[in-house]
């Protein structure tokens, strides 16, 4: 996230106070169903399991809403991030159908839960518009037919988005879309989730699961959770070797002071790449102008602050009333080859063992959704999308379109050859960090800003490559497979669950 002029650490959500912290495991407990992580995932699907009558512990490494779904802008759409047209290449007709009809089917439950439990959190629905960037590459024609075969025949094509405090070119409209504040929505399915019966531990992180015969989760406390079924729920999935089908991207956000209505209540996206997502967030005598972009691969740039330049400059140059930036942010998002999130059983040996991952930039749907199919399974209950979101189905994309993601997994792997980012940790200021070499040993050093020197490995212990010093974020960041470190060593992001190696004597080189 952004630091502000007043040094302050600022994202729009966990500006909130609904905060979710509860205490942590401090014993070991047998429950029906463990689910690793605390976001809308899991959370939702605790929910569900819950009302079915379930026994739910749900555990997470922070505090409870406090991860990735946290990082969202919050858009509620059955409008494909990949489009509608391609997923219908990659997957066929019916699939497509499929997927669009869960992606509705995610806002309607969150619209009913919202009603049924009372939930205030600025739920509302809105229309939708994909609009033509000058750079953009999709095919808006295109997409209207794929979007009216796919059941969506409310989607028309305008030639001139004239919106309050907006305009553009040709669009497309998507009707009865959604918007929400995330962590407002979080705090009641909590509320309900501890109504029926389910428990939460913050601050409780999973180093080790089996699915086999009984399954059951360890904590690094060294408790065990023993239930019949274990739901990974952590963005990506602990101990998963997916890592080749998810690239992981950075993506950024920034929240300006607009007045009060001066902006049409609607979801926009453009079709530049990377592209530009916009809301609005209502807020006590003013609104905030929520707008997203500038992605990334994960670790393989640190320009932050010129990133959150960028947005606020096109914000200025498209809508005219925006004051000042309040909030900047920035989030991980895994992507997947073919555009849909993968749900389902983990494996055909471990039954028992349910993962949701790969959000696609469609984290609050693909969430939602993966809480439905995930509790449908196992309740035992048919699920229309089951198929579609298989995690084992095979790659659709075509070898052309998958190379580039994989060429850029496996680049940064000659920062092996290079020497380090500076000769000596005297080059080091406080709040910074570098890799320095010697030899054939990479150190990834950070200086608090009280000048004490952190230095641990600076080989990802996942794969091996070299991380990178994130100055946003102050973390370092794996720029091939998006593992996330604190300066001090310890796991944000997986797939790499164990931290950074501490160094021999002989190798603590200054």
């Amino acid at each position: 996230m952004w630091k502000s002029d007043e040094g302050e650490t600022v994202s729009y959500w966990e500006n909130s106070e609904d905060g979710l912290q509860n205490s942590s495991l401090n014993e070991s407990i047998q429950t029906d169903v463990c689910i690793i992580g605390g976001g809308i995932s899991g959370l939702t699907t605790a929910y569900l399991l819950t009302k079915a009558g379930k026994r739910v512990v749900v555990i997470d490494d922070g505090v409870i809403g406090g991860g990735e779904t946290a990082r969202t802008t919050a858009h509620l759409s059955n409008a494909l991030d990949d489009r509608i047209y391609r997923v219908e290449k990659w997957h066929g007709e019916e699939k497509a159908r499929l997927a669009v009809e869960s992606h509705g089917a995610a806002i309607d439950e969150i619209e009913r839960i919202v009603r049924e439990e009372g939930i205030d959190c600025d739920f509302l629905r809105v229309d939708g518009f994909l609009f033509e960037a000058e750079d953009g590459e999709d095919d808006l024609d295109e997409e209207l037919e794929a979007a009216h075969r796919a059941g969506l025949t409310g989607v028309e094509r305008i030639e001139s988005l004239a919106l309050k405090g907006f305009d553009s070119g040709a669009a497309l409209r998507f009707p009865r879309q959604g918007q929400f504040h995330v962590l407002k929505y979080l705090s009641g399915l909590a509320r309900a989730i501890e109504k029926n019966g389910g428990e939460f531990f913050s601050n409780t992180r999973a180093v080790e699961w089996t699915g086999e015969g009984s399954p059951s989760v360890k904590t690094a406390a060294g408790y065990m959770i023993r239930a019949k079924s274990v739901v990974l729920a952590t963005n990506y999935a602990m101990m998963s070797k997916m890592f080749a089908q998810l690239p992981a991207y950075r993506t950024y956000a920034i929240g300006a002071r607009v007045p009060k209505d001066s902006v049409e209540k609607c979801l926009l996206w453009d079709t530049a790449d990377p592209y530009h997502y916009i809301r609005t967030q209502p807020e006590d005598g003013f609104d905030v102008l929520i707008v997203g972009g500038e992605d990334h691969r994960t670790g393989q740039e640190n320009d932050g602050d010129r990133r959150f330049e960028n947005l606020w400059q096109w914000t200025r140059e498209r809508f005219p009333v925006a004051e000042e930036v309040l909030y900047r942010w920035s989030g991980q998002v895994l992507e997947t080859h073919d555009g849909l999130a993968f749900i389902g059983k983990f494996s055909d040996s471990e039954p028992n063992v349910y993962l949701i991952t790969g959000d696609s930039g469609m984290g609050m749907t693909h969430g939602t959704i993966g809480g439905m199919l995930v509790s449908d399974l196992i309740l035992e209950r048919e699920n229309p999308w089951a198929e579609v979101y298989e995690p084992s189905r095979i790659l659709t994309q075509s070898i052309i379109e998958a190379v580039p993601e994989i060429i850029s997994s496996t680049v940064p792997y000659v920062d092996w050859l290079k020497g380090g980012d500076v000769a000596s940790v005297d080059e080091i200021k406080p709040g910074m960090g570098a890799i320095i070499s010697r030899g054939t040993t990479k150190i990834a050093a950070y200086r608090d800003e009280d000048g004490k020197l952190l230095k641990r490995s600076a080989v990802c212990p996942h794969l091996g490559c070299i991380v990178q010093f994130n100055s946003l974020e102050k973390t370092w960041d794996c720029p091939c497979h998006g593992s996330r470190f604190g300066t001090d060593g310890h796991p944000i992001n997986t797939p790499a669950f164990v931290p950074l190696e501490k160094l021999d004597e002989a190798e603590d080189v200054s």
